[in-house]
């Protein structure tokens, strides 16, 4: 009786008791989604006309697909995964973007975003920053 007491107390209780969060793979796939929704408004120029029609986005949409189908072999996925993301959150894809749009100053801005995001993406991937990245936990 007593050995069924323990095994029920040890089954009653979590094998390890952790807080939800995000971890650094749904980090990764949820900024390069904001990533692919700010280059589809790059290359419509939301900034100009913000209440475009959902054709107008849609067209976007597969411009930017079919860009970077052609450039960098990325294929358009329904639903983004890691290997996507990770490709997607890249100088080459910012540079392929850019031959889409036609202002200059929005080339700088794209690229300055994006060297900002992969100096940081130490600082959230790492388990512990302040130990492992503290330099660029100060700039973060």
């Amino acid at each position: 009786d007593e050995l069924r007491d323990r095994v029920k107390g040890v089954s009653a209780k979590p094998f390890i008791e952790t807080v939800p969060s995000v971890d650094a793979l749904h980090c990764d796939i949820g900024n390069a989604a904001e990533f692919y929704k700010l280059f589809q408004f790059e290359i419509g120029e939301v900034y100009k006309n913000p209440d475009s029609p959902k054709e107008e986005r849609k067209r976007w949409q597969s411009m930017l697909d079919k860009h970077l189908r052609k450039k960098m072999n990325l294929k358009p996925l329904a639903r983004m995964n890691g290997n996507f993301a990770r490709r997607l959150m890249s100088k080459e894809t910012v540079e392929a973007v850019c031959e889409l749009l036609k202002s200059e100053d929005r080339h700088e801005a794209l690229r300055e975003l994006m060297d900002l995001y992969l100096k940081m993406k130490p600082v959230w991937r790492s388990s512990c920053p302040n130990k492992e990245c503290p330099e660029l936990l100060c700039q973060y």
